[in-house]
């Protein structure tokens, strides 16, 4: 009983730091942004005026929040899909797919996933005004200035408001793969060779040995890369608001949820009205994360 008494005193002496901290830094600022999305704040008076739910009515009344929840939406279905399709192709090449006997990846797959992770090293706002260097509209840009020496109009990448979401697009797909393809080799380097040999021993292909060993065994690691990516989706801000004309235009074609949260704070000083757009935020966040896990759950294979 004694032992058990200052085990228990141990711990909570190691975790009362800790758990301080993170209901001061974390718990706290949620709190207190569900109170203030409830009152009409602009960050200079002491104390707001409560409004009850009229932040919340004004903001399901907003064109441009749904434009914003539209294009959250469509980063949501496609990084995710797009990234782990891509990095799956690319992690079952550096490991397994290079044919012969054992499942070797195909040659010079150190350098490649030394290759493929080096965007990660890059901060966010210097991929995002790396590429503004390369979608440039004139001769100067790395895609436009092929096409102008050929004779061909330039393309609007980042002004077009028919292609900028898709090239914000792209950039984030490029920034991410690199990492799920070190996660994925990972998961792949704990799957026993001998069911990638024995399975080739028994006439099955690339194709066979993916989608019959790779994916299913691989398949709580693309889960939780799902959960990842898909947060990744709802809570994009750098890139857009660094590398995008008017940060989320043109037109608001790019425009996403954080992006109008920081815009209402801190450009129209309306914090009461950002933050329940920070609250919808959370919600669909923890809603994404939930269902996801719940529609994605399966019996785990034992190996």
């Amino acid at each position: 009983m004694i032992n058990r008494y200052r085990r228990g005193l141990f711990i909570t002496a190691f975790l009362a730091a800790p758990v301080t901290l993170y209901l001061v830094y974390v718990i706290s600022p949620y709190t207190q942004a569900f109170y203030i999305a409830m009152t009409d704040w602009r960050g200079v008076t002491a104390t707001p005026n409560f409004i009850g739910l009229d932040n919340f009515v004004r903001l399901f009344a907003d064109s441009i929040f749904w434009k914003a929840v539209t294009h959250n939406a469509a980063l949501l279905l496609l990084l995710p899909l797009l990234t782990i399709v891509i990095a799956l192709f690319f992690a079952f090449l550096l490991n397994v797919g290079g044919g012969g006997r054992g499942a070797a990846g195909v040659p010079g797959s150190r350098f490649y996933r030394v290759l493929f992770f080096f965007p990660q090293v890059l901060a966010v706002t210097v991929v995002a005004v790396l590429f503004q260097q390369v979608f440039r509209p004139d001769g100067s840009g790395m895609l436009n200035g092929p096409l102008m020496a050929l004779g061909l109009r330039p393309v609007g990448f980042l002004s077009d408001p028919g292609i900028a979401f898709w090239s914000v697009l792209g950039v984030m797909v490029w920034q991410a793969v690199g990492f799920y393809v070190v996660l994925f080799s990972a998961g792949l380097a704990s799957i026993p060779r001998d069911m990638f040999e024995a399975a080739q021993i028994d006439g099955a292909g690339r194709v066979s040995l993916f989608f019959r060993i790779t994916l299913p065994l691989l398949w709580d690691t693309v889960q939780v890369a799902w959960v990842y990516l898909g947060i990744l989706a709802l809570d994009v801000f750098a890139i857009v608001w660094v590398m995008t004309d008017q940060h989320g235009g043109p037109d608001f074609s790019t425009t996403v949820m954080a992006t109008e949260i920081y815009r209402n704070a801190f450009t129209y000083f309306r914090f009461g009205y950002a933050s329940a757009l920070g609250v919808v935020m959370f919600f669909f966040t923890v809603g994404f994360a939930v269902l996801s896990l719940r529609l994605s759950r399966r019996e785990r294979i034992e190996y």
